[in-house]
């Protein structure tokens, strides 16, 4: 269904016939989440309560409603200010493998079982998603038990109370945290919360700071501070997912991206992916950036 709708109009529609979808809206105290605040409106939004379909054209949901009709596989993605409540999501593809993703979390638990974590390890983890220098950084933490509770304990502060995390490999030639099953409603959670963590300003740096070949995605917007993860399931076909932070109006937006192409190929996954960043960039005025309280 679609509506010719002014911004104000849009507006009014998001507060009232549709109160119960999800605006990307700026963070702020309980009262403030009554006020009426510029957001997108989603195609496929879900919320806890039902969910609702209303593309208004030229909006970011339209776009992405777009792009994914002419994507051959399953596309997803999940949007939330920094320090805010409320996200929308987009797609069809809702959870899978966290892959290397997982990094982000387990440097900021090595990070506190030590200060004196190796800095190789640590910027080798993030920047070049260096899967020895992760594997270090999980033996650090003890056993696979303890390391797991360790990497769970950053999630739940980080506001993610579901994922689980693996303590022994489920594969042989993938690690224990990579395929811990990471929806990208949690995922874009916890990057909401990242930048309020305490010790997690190294990582988020480093996240900036990710080698040129990792660069696509959202790593081609400018500013980003984003982490990759990709990898195949046992059939070789690739899953290639990001999240991270971006620049919008008013302060730092979460998001959290995956595709999984039909085809199985890495390359088709990023070459999605760089197109859904391009899209992303085209409608930022939409989007009501957050931060930490």
């Amino acid at each position: 269904m679609y509506f010719e709708l002014s911004r104000r109009r849009r507006t009014a529609v998001g507060a009232t016939a549709l109160a119960g979808l999800l605006l990307v809206a700026g963070c702020g105290t309980d009262a403030d989440e009554h006020a009426v605040e510029p957001g997108i409106t989603a195609a496929a939004a879900h919320t806890d309560q039902q969910q609702l379909s209303f593309t208004v054209p030229g909006t970011l949901a339209a776009g992405f409603q777009e792009l994914q009709s002419n994507v051959h596989g399953k596309l997803g993605m999940a949007i939330m200010p920094v320090g805010g409540e409320k996200m929308v999501t987009f797609g069809d593809w809702t959870t899978g493998p966290a892959w290397s993703t997982m990094k982000v979390p387990l440097v900021i638990a090595a990070q506190r079982k030590s200060s004196t974590s190796s800095s190789y390890a640590v910027t080798a983890a993030i920047t070049q998603s260096d899967n020895a220098a992760a594997d270090t950084l999980w033996q650090s933490l003890g056993s696979g038990q303890e390391a797991a509770k360790a990497v769970e304990a950053v999630l739940r502060e980080g506001g993610d109370a579901k994922t689980t995390v693996p303590a022994t490999k489920t594969r042989p030639d993938a690690s224990a945290f990579g395929q811990a099953d990471w929806a990208l409603t949690e995922q874009v959670r916890f990057a909401s919360r990242l930048p309020c963590l305490p010790q997690s300003s190294d990582v988020i740096d480093l996240m900036e700071q990710i080698t040129w070949s990792q660069r696509w995605g959202i790593g081609e917007l400018e500013g980003a501070g984003f982490k990759g993860g990709w990898g195949p399931d046992t059939s070789g076909a690739y899953l290639v997912r990001q999240f991270g932070l971006i620049q919008g109006p008013g302060g730092q937006i979460a998001v959290a991206v995956a595709i999984q192409p039909d085809s199985g190929s890495l390359s088709d996954g990023t070459s999605i992916l760089n197109r859904l960043a391009t899209l992303i960039s085209q409608h930022l005025d939409e989007l009501s950036g957050g931060s930490c309280s």
